[in-house]
């Protein structure tokens, strides 16, 4: 079968860490991600769930900006983490 060359761009921390676990599991990264592309054009889907992090919402950024803006004035105080259901 013919090869083609595909190019992706990625942060450079995230493909520091994508090797590392293909190492772990013993193959590379072309591997790994022929293996996705495999499973998805075989399922037509996405082959995981894909979901919003909460901790990213607008909410939580909001409360960490405030968090933020309060240590700059000196007015930090420590408090417990804020779990969030899921």
């Amino acid at each position: 079968m013919a090869q083609t060359l595909v190019n992706i761009r990625m942060d450079e921390e995230l493909k520091k860490s994508m090797e590392q676990t293909c190492q772990e599991l013993g193959m590379n990264m072309t591997t790994a991600i022929t293996i996705f592309a495999k499973k998805m054009t075989r399922e037509k889907r996405i082959p995981f769930e894909v979901s919003v992090d909460p901790f990213y919402s607008e909410s939580n950024m909001a409360h960490l900006r405030r968090g933020l803006e309060a240590l700059d004035a000196g007015k930090g105080v420590e408090h417990d983490i804020i779990e969030v259901d899921g």
